[in-house]
């Protein structure tokens, strides 16, 4: 079903998942559901759904943290330090590679849920601002500033620019 997928610790940790194509939507979650190479679960589902109808014929699917889990609550408190920084470099590698790529910040409410998505957070806005990269949004932002979760969304919304500097202010980061 995707042919891009990488995914570490008996497929406990998911880096990447998606489709290729000469034109991505990097989306960035807050950490990996069900999905697999063989399955998907509903976000990466929607996420496939909106770049289709927005021009990208491909799309991979990443997280601020790559550790996976039904319900972000029950992540472990603490870090696992060698997954998030592995899934930070892979991040960064990815846009790398390809600087034109769009970035879809796609996290959600529940960014606070965890102090170590928050510091992600911040470290991928530091480390990818010097490929000229524009981070997106889709929809409106939440009452809370914060970026939507793609299990709510509405495909006739669209994407605009996130005011990274803004944001970063609001998370305290």
């Amino acid at each position: 079903m995707y042919d891009i997928y990488s995914n570490a610790q008996n497929d406990l940790w998911r880096f990447t998942l998606g489709k290729s194509g000469s034109r991505k939507l990097l989306t960035v979650g807050l950490n990996p559901s069900t999905a697999t190479k063989e399955k998907s679960d509903t976000t990466v589902a929607k996420v496939d759904g909106v770049a289709q109808r927005n021009g990208f014929d491909g799309f991979i699917m990443l997280n601020l943290y790559p550790v996976r889990s039904t319900d972000f609550n029950e992540l472990p408190l603490d870090v696992d330090v060698e997954a998030f920084s592995e899934n930070l470099n892979r991040i960064e590698a990815l846009v790398a590679d390809d600087p034109t790529s769009v970035l879809w910040a796609a996290w959600g409410e529940n960014i606070h849920a965890r102090d170590y998505f928050v510091t992600a957070a911040r470290e991928l806005f530091a480390r990818l601002q010097d490929y000229g990269t524009a981070w997106q949004h889709f929809g409106t932002l939440t009452k809370s500033g914060h970026p939507r979760h793609p299990s709510r969304l509405n495909y006739a919304w669209s994407f605009s620019k996130l005011d990274t500097p803004r944001y970063v202010q609001k998370l305290g980061i």
